[in-house]
C-alpha cells in the first residue's frame, strides 16, 4: 500500500516522529481506538469493519464475531455523530415489486405512492424477478445503504420465494411489511382474502341457479391462485358438489391463456354452465371466446373474474367480478409502516405482528 510504501521508503525520518501504521495503533489503543486499528487487528478491510458496524448483511458470522470482539478488546466506540445520523429519519421507505407489467402490482404500487407522498415519505423501488436469499441480500444492503426507515414487499409469494425470510428476517433491524403471502410467523402482512372472495364467486354463481362451476386456475406456485382455487373447493364441497380434475383447468394469468384453458375445458367438461376465472384477464377471454363456440353468456354459461380491473365494466356483456382494492392494500401498508417505525423510533422495541386482510366485494353484472 501506499502508506507502507512512503514509511519504507522515507527511512531517513526519526521513527519517533513519524510513527508507521502499527505505531498508530499503539498510540490510539493510549487515546481511542479507530475503524482502522479495528481493521488492523482483526485483519480484515475498514470496509468490513464498517459493514459489521452498520449490520450488513454480506459479512460471514465467524467474520462479524471476530470483528466485534476485537472492537471490545480495544474499547472501539463509534463516532458518537454518526451513530446519532445514523438513527434519524431519513422519511423514506423502500419498495419491493415484481411483475409490473400486470394491472394488479402496479394498482399496489399505485396506492403505495400516493399514501407515502400524503405522509411526507419518498421511496426507493426494486423490482426483483427471483426473490431467493442470494438475490435479496444485496437488496436489502442497498436500502439500508439508503438509509430507508422500513421495507414494502410488494412481490407476490410464488414458489418458495418467501424461504429467505427463515434465513435472513432475524437480521434485518428495520421494520418490513410483507403483502399478498401466507401467514407467517413474527411478520406483519397485508393481503386480499382471497379464499373468502372466491368462495363468494361460487355462492353467487349457485344462487344464479348454476349447476356445474368451473375453475380456471392462475399458476399455482402462486399462493393467491392456490388461495383462490381452494375458495371455489370450498364452496362447491360445502353445497354438496363433488370437485373432480375435469372440472378444473390452469391459465398464467393473460388472456391468451385465459382462452387456451377455456377451450380445453369446454373439451373434458361439455356440461359446465358457470366458471369462476382466476382473474379478470382471463375471464374477459371466456367473454370474447365462449359466443364463437355457441355459449351463450349467460344464458349458457355464466362468467366471474377476480380482481375488478375497470375494463370489466365495459365490455358487453358487462364482466361480474370479485373487487380487490389493490390501491388500498398499498395505502395501509404504507400506514403500517409509519405505525411501526414511529414505535421503534420512540420506543426502541420490537413491534407486534399483524396478519392484516382486506375483504373483497363481489361486484354482479351482466356475464352471470
Amino acid at each position: 500500500m501506499s502508506v507502507n510504501c512512503y514509511y519504507r521508503c522515507d527511512r531517513s525520518r526519526d521513527r519517533s516522529q513519524s510513527p508507521n501504521r502499527r505505531d498508530k495503533a499503539t498510540l490510539n489503543k493510549k487515546n481511542k481506538a479507530t475503524i482502522y486499528d479495528v481493521a488492523e487487528k482483526a485483519g480484515v478491510s475498514r470496509q468490513t469493519v464498517s459493514r459489521v458496524l452498520n449490520n450488513r448483511l454480506e459479512v460471514s458470522e465467524e467474520t462479524r464475531q471476530r470483528v466485534k470482539e476485537i472492537m471490545a478488546e480495544l474499547n472501539f466506540q463509534p463516532n458518537a455523530v454518526a451513530q446519532s445520523l445514523s438513527r434519524q429519519k431519513s422519511f423514506l421507505f423502500g419498495v419491493v415489486t415484481s411483475g409490473l407489467k400486470y394491472l394488479g402490482p402496479s394498482r399496489v404500487l399505485s396506492g403505495i405512492t400516493n399514501k407515502a407522498e400524503e405522509l411526507g415519505y419518498g421511496l426507493l423501488l426494486k423490482e426483483v424477478q427471483n426473490s431467493n436469499s442470494a438475490n435479496i441480500v444485496p437488496v436489502l444492503d442497498w436500502f439500508k445503504a439508503h438509509q430507508v426507515d422500513g421495507i414494502i414487499w410488494a412481490a407476490p409469494e410464488v414458489e418458495d420465494n418467501r424461504q429467505w425470510i427463515k434465513d435472513v428476517f432475524p437480521m434485518i433491524d428495520i421494520p418490513i411489511i410483507f403483502l399478498t403471502m401466507e401467514e407467517e410467523e413474527n411478520v406483519t402482512i397485508v393481503t386480499t382474502d382471497n379464499f373468502a372472495g372466491a368462495r363468494a364467486a361460487v355462492n353467487h354463481l349457485i344462487q344464479k341457479g348454476r349447476k356445474n362451476i368451473a375453475h380456471i386456475s392462475g399458476p399455482l406456485d402462486w399462493w393467491e391462485a392456490r388461495q383462490r382455487k381452494m375458495g371455489w373447493e370450498s364452496a362447491l364441497t360445502e353445497a354438496g358438489i363433488q370437485v373432480t380434475d375435469r372440472m378444473w383447468t390452469q391459465g398464467n394469468w393473460s388472456s391468451k391463456s385465459g382462452k387456451t384453458a377455456f377451450l380445453e375445458l369446454i373439451e373434458k367438461y361439455p356440461e359446465v354452465d358457470g366458471i369462476f376465472a382466476g382473474n379478470d384477464q382471463m375471464a374477459l377471454s371466456i367473454l370474447q371466446t365462449a359466443p364463437g363456440i355457441g355459449r351463450r353468456i349467460p344464458q349458457d354459461l355464466s362468467i366471474v373474474g377476480f380482481d375488478g380491473i375497470a375494463e370489466s365494466e365495459f365490455y358487453i356483456p358487462s364482466l361480474s367480478t370479485v373487487y380487490q382494492n389493490q390501491d388500498e392494500l398499498g395505502r395501509i401498508a404504507v400506514a403500517e409502516l409509519v405505525s411501526q417505525t414511529e414505535m421503534k423510533l420512540t420506543k426502541n422495541k420490537a413491534v407486534e405482528p399483524k396478519y392484516i386482510t382486506i375483504q373483497p366485494e363481489l361486484i354482479a353484472r351482466q356475464s352471470s
